[in-house]
């Protein structure tokens, strides 16, 4: 019987090691930010918390990585041409063709806090066609952030 019992405790422990161990591989470990190269880090800094309520996640003198409250999205910005970058993030972003869209659940009130803080609208909130509800703004590197809240199109 002692032979049985141990046998079946083998057995479990390499069960729960195969199972642990495909769980660990199955388990994805890969994250995205999105990052911009700026001189403009204070006023970002100061954008990105007070307008949109990001959280500083890292900061130093020449780099800032923030995230969205409660979630996992982020966004990264560092300044130009600092020693410890290799060249490729050297450049300023130019301050065009770039955007970022940010999910809300109420795209009505956040534009209202918004406009309260006399933050400029690129656009005003509007319906389309397709399911947005949304508005946009600019950051101070020229980002366009387009606010929305999805829902299915009107038939």
């Amino acid at each position: 019987m002692k032979k049985v019992l141990v046998v079946l405790g083998v057995l479990v422990a390499v069960a729960c090691m195969i199972t642990m161990s495909a769980n660990a591989q199955t388990k994805s470990t890969v994250r995205m930010n999105a990052g911009f190269v700026t001189s403009k880090l204070l006023e970002t800094k100061k954008f990105y918390t007070a307008v949109l309520n990001l959280e500083i996640v890292f900061e130093n003198e020449f780099y800032l990585l923030m995230k969205i409250p409660g979630g996992s999205d982020q966004i990264s910005f560092l300044l130009p041409n600092h020693e410890s970058q290799q060249q490729l993030f050297k450049p300023s972003f130019a301050g065009k063709g770039a955007y970022l869209t940010i999910e809300v659940e109420n795209v009505d009130e956040v534009c209202q806090r918004i406009k309260k803080m006399n933050v400029p609208l690129a656009f005003e909130l509007r319906n389309e066609p397709w399911g947005d509800r949304h508005f946009a703004i600019v950051d101070p590197n020229g980002i366009g952030i387009d606010i929305v809240t999805y829902s299915p199109p009107a038939k």
